[in-house]
């Protein structure tokens, strides 16, 4: 099986967001492979700014899906094309924010989607989105 890397400056990368600190450990944006694209947890980083800019859920998973679009569209597909997601949440008490955006994007025929706890603590930061998409 072969895989390609996807990478689109139109996104920070993995390694530009620091943790205390520390960069976080070098990771691909995204992985096609077996006709499926892997986007890796992706956060509400603004590209324009370099930083979280939005406070509320519903803007920071407005973002992780505007940033997830532009490494989908890198790889040669959309959101149309999600399967599957997995939505890490800093706060439980998030979820229905969350929800209340993630219908925006996807109102009918959504992707499978399941939810974690986020395991680390970046400062603003209460939502990270990983998705797995069809390859056009």
């Amino acid at each position: 099986m072969t895989r390609r890397i996807i990478h689109t400056p139109d996104v920070p990368s993995p390694a530009a967001i620091a943790v205390d600190g520390v960069p976080r450990a070098p990771y691909s944006q995204a992985v096609a492979a077996g006709g499926l694209v892997f986007v890796s947890g992706t956060f509400p980083v603004d590209p324009a700014a370099g930083r979280i800019e939005a406070e509320s859920i519903q803007g920071q998973t407005a973002q992780c899906l505007r940033n997830i679009s532009a490494i989908l569209a890198a790889a040669g597909t959309s959101l149309a094309n999600a399967v599957s997601a997995t939505v890490i949440l800093a706060n439980e008490e998030d979820f229905a924010g969350m929800n209340e955006e993630w219908v925006k994007w996807f109102p009918a025929e959504p992707p499978a989607r399941q939810g974690a706890k986020l395991p680390v603590r970046v400062p603003g930061m209460r939502i990270s989105i990983a998705m797995i998409a069809a390859a056009s």
